[in-house]
Parts: C-alpha cells; sequence; structure tokens
C-alpha cells in the first residue's frame, strides 16, 4: 500500500520498474540513515569532542557537496555568501553543535524525539509573524500536543534524573529552535539556485564557525588523538558519508520527482527509527513515558504538518507535483 502510494505520485509514464527501485531506496535512506545518525553521533562523541566531530563532519561534506557543484559550473554571488553564513550559524554552529554537545549525556533516541518538535516551533513561529491568515484549530492541537510532549520528555527520569542530561535536553530544544529560525530565514534570504550548492555553502561556513568555537573552548588542545576508538572513527565516517551526502542525494533526486509533503514523511520516521536502534543496539531505556511523548510529538508534527497543507490548498488551490518540490 505504502509502495502503490509513493510510486503513484511519480505518474504512470515514469513509474516502471527501475524508478520504483530508485524512489523506494531514496526513500529508505531518508527514513533509515537520517533516523540512524543520532546513534552514529553518539557513538562519535564518546572519544571525539563534539565541536570538533559537528565541525570536522561538516567540513568533509561540505567541501564534497561545494566541490560537486562548482564542477556543474556553480559560481557563489557575494549576497548569496552572506546568507549562507547567516544559515551556517543557525542550522550548523547552534543546532548541529547543540546537538553533538548534548548527546554525550542525552540518549539518542530522546535527542531524535527533541529534534523531530522542529515543525511544532516553525508554526509556532510562524504564528508570531503571522501574515494575517488564521490558525486552525488542528495547528493549536498540534502544537498543545507537542509541548505535552516535550514536557513528558524533559521529565523523564532518565534525563531529569541528572543536572547535565536535563541541561543537553534544553540545549537540544535550543538548536531546535535555531534550525527552525533559520528555516524561516532562508524563504526570504537570497540563496543559490542549485540545490547542491544550497546545501554545501551553510554546510562549509557552518564548519569553520564550529571549528573555531572548539579553538576557543579548548576542545582541540584537550583532545586526545590516540584515545578515539574505531567506533567513533565510524560513526563520524558514517556521518559523513550516509547522512550528509547520500542521504541528502536522495533527497534532492526526490525533490525533482515526489511532492513535498510525502517526501516530509521522514518528519514521522526518523524519531522511530532513532528510539528503536538506540534501544537494540546501544542498550538506551525505553520507558512509558517516552513511548507516550513520542507518540504525542509524532501527532504533533503530523497535526501541524496537516494544517499547513490545508492552508497552501486554500491559498493557491490543487498544486502540481512539480510547484510542491520546488
Amino acid at each position: 500500500m505504502v509502495v502503490k502510494k509513493i510510486t503513484s505520485r511519480l505518474g504512470a509514464g515514469n513509474a516502471d520498474g527501475m524508478t520504483r527501485l530508485l524512489v523506494l531506496l531514496a526513500f529508505a535512506a531518508i527514513y533509515i540513515i537520517w533516523g540512524s545518525t543520532y546513534l552514529a553521533i553518539r557513538y562519535a562523541v564518546e572519544t571525539i569532542p563534539p565541536l570538533i566531530t559537528a565541525g570536522g563532519r561538516h567540513l568533509i561534506a561540505g567541501s564534497v557537496l561545494f566541490a560537486w557543484a562548482w564542477m556543474r559550473g556553480y559560481r557563489p554571488t557575494r549576497r548569496e555568501l552572506i546568507s549562507s553564513t547567516v544559515l551556517g550559524a543557525m542550522f550548523f554552529l547552534i543546532s548541529h553543535g547543540s546537538l553533538h554537545w548534548a548527546e554525550q549525556t542525552v540518549a539518542s533516541g530522546l535527542a531524535a524525539l527533541l529534534v523531530a518538535t522542529e515543525p511544532m516551533w516553525i508554526a509556532m513561529l510562524s504564528l508570531v509573524w503571522s501574515d494575517g491568515r488564521r490558525t486552525t484549530m488542528t495547528t493549536i492541537f498540534g502544537l498543545l500536543l507537542g509541548f505535552v510532549g516535550v514536557a513528558l520528555l524533559t521529565t523523564d527520569q532518565g534525563i531529569s534524573g541528572t543536572s547535565s542530561s536535563l541541561l543537553g535536553a534544553f540545549a537540544i530544544i535550543v538548536g531546535t529552535l535555531s534550525w527552525s529560525f533559520g528555516m524561516i530565514y532562508s524563504k526570504r534570504a537570497v540563496l543559490p539556485s542549485d540545490a547542491i550548492a544550497r546545501a554545501g555553502l551553510p554546510s562549509l561556513a557552518g564548519s569553520v564557525m564550529l571549528l573555531i568555537a572548539a579553538l576557543v573552548s579548548g576542545e582541540f588542545a584537550s583532545f586526545d588523538a590516540a584515545a578515539v576508538t574505531t567506533k567513533s572513527l565510524l560513526g563520524v565516517g558514517y556521518l559523513i558519508v550516509f547522512g550528509s551526502i547520500v542521504a541528502f542525494t536522495a533527497y534532492t533526486w526526490l525533490l525533482e520527482r515526489c511532492s513535498a509533503t510525502l517526501i516530509a514523511t521522514h518528519t514521522y520516521v526518523n524519531p522511530i527509527v532513532a528510539v528503536l536502534l538506540g534501544w537494540m543496539l546501544a542498550g538506551e531505556a525505553v520507558s512509558s513515558r517516552i513511548v507516550l511523548a513520542g507518540a504525542f510529538v509524532v501527532v504533533s508534527v503530523f497535526c501541524v504538518s496537516l494544517s499547513g497543507e490545508e492552508k497552501r490548498q486554500r491559498v493557491r488551490g490543487p498544486a502540481t507535483e512539480a510547484e510542491e518540490a520546488a
């Protein structure tokens, strides 16, 4: 049923066997790989300082993506460089920096559930900068559910039992808010039209700021390269190759062929994958409170996303696949 729904969005002319297989593989990438990156981050920061981990990861991935865009003929403008630097600060320095730092004490599954509230924060910020459109009951219901889910997560014994884990949880929330601000800013900013460059430039800018922050905070001075484990190195390698390059390439490929609404379903799946992997591979506890909070967060994201789609349909009417994916 899911396969039929996904492939049917491509149009009859393209939905041959090979295309269906590629579409399913691409969805598997953004569903499973992005959900698994939280556990990879946890493994990476066990013996590599978090800011160095985040900075090094994005420096390599951003360089590959930018080189790819450059070979395709892209050349950045001054305004694109400025906007990309601002996004790099919000997306990578603050958001990913806080996430990598927090996962030293916060379980990967809990971190994923907190990050999954991003659409909820975007909806809340959109209410502050309202353009006059009505707030639907679906949005309000979704926001309320989301706040309940966050409250349940941050008062779980696994987090509130130690001050460091509680601080880490709030750092993730701050980082998620920063990412949400970045999403709103990106709609008004002058960014590269080339999708690969649009990811590569902010990633490069963010990596420079992360590595400077690592230098200022003393991470390089205290870093013991001899103590780095194979597991941490594999974690960083996985984040670079699969998290930042493979999954992103699959994402941009899907944007040209499927609706943005269908692609956004990864938001519901990623935290479930992260919680299951953390439980199965890292022995992370999954209490009834976490399960309930996770359900609230997933339903909240669904309600907020559904409400946003209803607004777009009322304003623009039925959109074509190309318009939705733009």
